[in-house]
């Protein structure tokens, strides 16, 4: 109970967001250690349970057991979300994503949600002197809201208006369409001769489709998934022209690790932030042919063994470079797992006793811990220690906690709810944050050893993905210490801790913010 942790008076006090203030014991200071550069290693749907450093046994992570190795490893850690667009948003601008309308997962053709002229992750980056760069999955939307989106011309707003001095994109995901890469503001590889149209509310143009032409298909949909073909896969919407300028799947993977490398070679005599946003291991799932077969697993565990490899070309090129010890990196995911997630890719017949989410509950879109509780690596030689920390941390704290770290003040309305929790992503503090909301279908709220899932309606296991989705009529309530499974709700033991996190989530839900004005 919180009890045993805490007198109720103390408890009742801490309900008033004040309190957040107090949220780590010791903040560093930007002029206690020399500003290093900054790299963001983001993977997509990475569960819990999928590499060897949180338990995995039935694929092999060498280079992100390495990061472990030589870092510090949260087991406590979340994503802002249990899906990708809302967790990349809420990162870039310490804001809950659902606080803001539009920013639920976004179509191939959505525009621009991080309106410029806010701050953002980047562009606290950029004004502490770092060059600034994104490369890989977007999905945040691109172009002028309320304006068509023209694909063969000057693409803006993007991430270059929003802080990024340099991108090189996958503009949504590899299973929408438009299927081609955007550096900057164009499409690459474009022949103005062969415009792309993009639509995702009817037909266009003669392309075949996987719903008309199975035949023509490497990959079947399981669900879904079945509209234009893009080099053997059909995809969600449709697209016609450009097809000097499409991607090839299985060298997705060696684009944009590529594209990273470059970056960082590039800018190796400067301070430099990189944002590095994995495709792998989102569907479709197809790894390049050197790691088909690989892992055993099928696809899916083929495209970690992929995944690991990008890894670890990263590191190679800042010790090559000999960036190593002056680069903090962090490594960690945007969301739980899937398995099948509209492909038949065999994913699940070939798990083989790999448990994605390891010893938590749910998955992707999961409001269960297994949604939001990633893995998370934080290396910095010399500076962080290697080892475990247990403390409660999120991706929506980077834009306080690396403001800190390199002296930068932010704005009263500036990351409403980004805290600086630096002390614990440096590993100086046991302690992180003083309690998170997590994002699915519901919201939750966890503070100490508990989690409150409030009631809500919908199917409690999704028909698409069988997973577990987290949604109940009553209230849940769940003792994260004893039970990381949640599967006992001891919410009609503890009526007291039910109404007191019920008050706390609803407070944070019309306040607006969470971080304390300084």
């Amino acid at each position: 109970m919180i009890s045993s942790y805490m007198s109720r008076r103390a408890f009742l006090k801490s309900v008033g967001l004040a309190a957040a203030a107090i949220m780590v014991p010791a903040k560093l200071r930007a002029d206690d250690t020399k500003k290093p550069n900054i790299v963001i290693i983001y993977a997509d749907d990475l569960g819990y349970g999928d590499v060897g450093c949180y338990g995995a046994t039935k694929v092999k992570t060498p280079n992100i057991d390495r990061l472990a190795t030589e870092g510090l490893r949260f087991t406590n850690a979340h994503s802002p979300s249990a899906t990708c667009t809302p967790s990349r948003y809420a990162m870039l601008t310490g804001e809950y994503a659902w606080r803001k309308k539009g920013t639920g997962v976004a179509r191939g053709d959505a525009r621009m949600i991080i309106q410029p002229g806010r701050t953002t992750l980047p562009l606290v980056m950029q004004r502490a002197g770092y060059t600034t760069g994104v490369v890989g999955k977007w999905h945040l939307g691109l172009g002028e809201r309320g304006s068509e989106l023209n694909w063969n011309v000057d693409i803006k707003p993007g991430p270059l208006d929003i802080g990024f001095e340099y991108c090189f994109l996958i503009p949504a995901t590899g299973d929408r369409v438009p299927c081609v890469y955007v550096e900057n503001r164009r499409v690459v590889g474009l022949d103005p001769k062969d415009p792309i149209r993009v639509s995702f509310d009817g037909p266009i143009g003669d392309e075949p489709t996987g719903k008309d032409h199975p035949e023509l298909l490497k990959m079947h949909p399981s669900h879904g998934h079945n509209q234009t073909i893009i080099n053997g896969i059909s995809r969600i919407g449709y697209m016609s022209g450009g097809k000097a300028a499409r991607w090839v799947d299985e060298d997705m993977a060696d684009v944009i690790t590529g594209k990273a490398k470059d970056f960082i070679e590039k800018h190796k005599d400067e301070r430099f932030f990189l944002y590095f946003s994995t495709h792998d291991i989102h569907v479709p799932r197809v790894p390049h042919p050197r790691f088909a077969g690989k892992s055993g697993l099928g696809p899916r565990g083929d495209a970690i063994v992929q995944f690991d490899w990008c890894v670890g070309e990263i590191l190679e090129a800042l010790d090559r470079l000999n960036l190593a010890d002056n680069t903090l990196l962090i490594f960690t995911s945007d969301n739980g797992p899937v398995v099948d997630d509209g492909y038949k890719d065999q994913a699940v017949e070939m798990l083989d006793g790999h448990k994605p989410s390891g010893p938590l509950r749910g998955g992707k879109y999961s409001a269960f811990d297994a949604g939001t509780r990633v893995p998370f690596i934080v290396r910095w030689p010399g500076q962080v220690k290697p080892g475990r920390s247990d403390a409660l941390v999120c991706q929506i704290d980077f834009t306080s906690s690396l403001a800190a770290l390199t002296g930068e003040k932010l704005t009263p309305d500036d990351a409403p709810d980004s805290f600086n929790i630096l002390s614990a992503l440096l590993g100086k503090s046991l302690a992180g944050r003083d309690h998170l909301v997590e994002h699915a279908n519901v919201l939750s709220l966890i503070k100490g050893d508990f989690k409150y899932i409030e009631p809500g309606k919908g199917p409690k296991i999704s028909k698409n993905t069988n997973i577990e989705l987290g949604i109940d009529p009553q209230p849940q309530l769940y003792n994260l210490r004893d039970d990381i499974g949640e599967k006992h709700n001891i919410a009609s033991e503890h009526p007291e801790i039910v109404e007191e996190l019920a008050a706390l989530l609803s407070r944070i839900r019309n306040d607006g913010r969470t971080r304390p004005y300084e």
